[in-house]
């Protein structure tokens, strides 16, 4: 008899785990859920979606041999990222808790990954957090002119530009004195920060707002911090693509070093890169995942997140390497000149 049921009566009637806890229609029913599909998609896209693909993908993707590193990219995608990526999404959406009750319930020996994927999360946000705040500082001093990164200050004393500004770069120099203000040596331990300090305050109080109504509050900045990104990626690829020297950075994205498959070290970055990208881990996927009707059709929602994820990564990619080929050809042009 309980052969012959399928998948769905058993939903229905509740998921029996190997700890013997039953998830009740009552607890699926008190559980909160997302207004729509798109909803889900979006917040999926926007926690998967991040510093991974914009900058760490592009970066190895460089330091790797180009198009070898993303053909071998997908082949760990498909057969190591998917999988799992879809079993943390089923196993939210079927026990419908957080990683700490989905392990739970799978078995109490296994909470432990379940605390420790919140430790994880912790961890991270710490750090994620530093850089919104650099991001905000930057944002911030973005509405003066001339930009204060483009040119070296001038010293008021002599009247000429600031010396260490002058030996490196602007950017260097506003990045280092101005937004991290270090000091000359690790001995020294520095001055309070005070603008830095409420850029940090800052970004954990937008932290705080998207998330103090649970999914309720966060699925509405889903809207704007899972599509904006897009936006601006491509209008980055659109002024890019029109500098001289672009087509010779996608030419060069794309070329396969086929050879460097022989290094271990090329598959160790590119199966860390997958569960970096996806956000394998964490948690997170667990707790979406958990707020989807129990009948929702996790196989798809798998795959589509996982392909939109890499289409971000050669999206974001390509908007560097095109900037890459023109930065390259105007150094070659300068050398020819001098």
């Amino acid at each position: 008899m309980g052969e012959s049921r399928s998948e769905a009566e058993l939903l229905d009637l509740g998921v029996q785990g190997t700890s013997g806890g039953v998830v009740s229609s009552e607890n699926v029913d008190d559980r909160p859920a997302w207004d729509s599909k798109l909803q889900y998609v979006l917040a999926q896209v926007g926690f998967s979606v991040g510093l991974g693909n914009v900058w760490r993908f592009p970066y190895l993707c460089h330091q790797n041999g180009g198009g070898a590193f993303m053909v071998l990219y997908v082949m760990l995608l498909v057969v190591v990222g998917v999988p799992l990526f879809f079993m943390e999404l089923a196993a939210g959406q079927c026990i419908r808790q957080g990683s700490i009750g989905v392990w739970k319930h799978i078995s109490p020996k296994l909470a432990g990954i379940g605390y420790s994927s919140c430790m994880v999360c912790f961890f991270v946000a710490l750090y994620y957090n530093v850089i919104i705040a650099w991001s905000l500082f930057y944002m911030g001093n973005s509405f003066q002119y001339p930009l204060p990164w483009e040119q070296c200050p001038i010293n008021m004393t002599t009247n000429n530009t600031v010396k260490e500004c002058s030996s490196s770069s602007p950017t260097s120099y506003f990045w280092f004195r101005k937004a991290l203000d270090i000091t000359d040596s690790i001995d020294e331990s520095g001055e309070f920060n005070p603008i830095m300090t409420g850029c940090l305050l800052a970004a954990w109080a937008i932290v705080c707002l998207a998330m103090i109504n649970g999914i309720k509050s966060s699925a509405k900045v889903m809207y704007f911090s899972s599509v904006f990104p897009y936006a601006v990626l491509f209008i980055f690829l659109i002024r890019g693509l029109m500098l001289d020297g672009a087509m010779e950075g996608i030419a060069y994205m794309f070329y396969p070093k086929i050879d460097i498959w022989a290094e271990v070290q090329v598959w160790r970055q590119a199966a860390t890169q997958v569960f970096f990208a996806l956000g394998l881990g964490y948690g997170s996927v667990i707790a979406y995942s958990s707020y989807n009707p129990i009948h929702n059709n996790c196989h798809r929602d798998a795959l589509m997140v996982s392909c939109i994820n890499f289409m971000t990564s050669v999206l974001a990619s390509l908007v560097v390497f095109v900037v890459l080929g023109f930065r390259a050809k105007n150094i070659v042009l300068n050398c020819i000149t001098q």
